[in-house]
């Protein structure tokens, strides 16, 4: 079901950024008003242009998306604490935490906006670290960053 939501949300905000552009241009008297010399197909290429997002939206969370695994030397009794300290430096907010996993979420209204909600990252103890779930982009860079942080206290 949550991947189903993240498409719908992505098709949404792609269509919306897509009216806006057009919108804007068309305010500015760049393109024409007219949907018929607009696109050369009139109303079906609007038609294309939605079926092409909709198939990007259907695709793009199963890309996006992603559980990494973060090597991290020590218990999570000792590290959480310095995995918390690690995200808040970055701008997450501790959203809820136990035992098994603790949830973090962007205290950047701005990032939320621009990921449609879907800026929750889930830290979860394994062996040897941690996993990291959450949006692909975002994860490669705590992940790295958390390495070296944690690494870089041990020395």
């Amino acid at each position: 079901m949550r991947y189903f939501l993240r498409s719908v949300k992505y098709f949404i905000g792609v269509c919306l950024l897509f009216t806006l552009i057009i919108g804007a241009l068309m305010l500015a008297k760049v393109v024409s008003t007219d949907i018929n010399v607009l696109f050369r197909a009139g109303w079906k290429s609007v038609g294309l242009i939605a079926l092409m997002f909709l198939c990007v939206s259907a695709v793009y969370p199963k890309f996006g998306y992603a559980k990494r695994h973060a090597s991290v030397a020590g218990e999570d009794a000792e590290m959480r604490p310095s995995v918390k300290e690690f995200f808040q430096g970055r701008g997450y907010v501790l959203e809820s935490e136990t035992p098994e996993q603790m949830t973090f979420r962007s205290g950047s209204t701005w990032h939320r906006i621009t990921t449609f909600g879907e800026d929750r990252i889930t830290v979860t103890p394994e062996f040897g670290g941690y996993g990291v779930e959450g949006l692909g982009r975002d994860i490669v860079r705590l992940i790295s960053g958390l390495e070296y942080k944690l690494g870089a206290k041990e020395d």
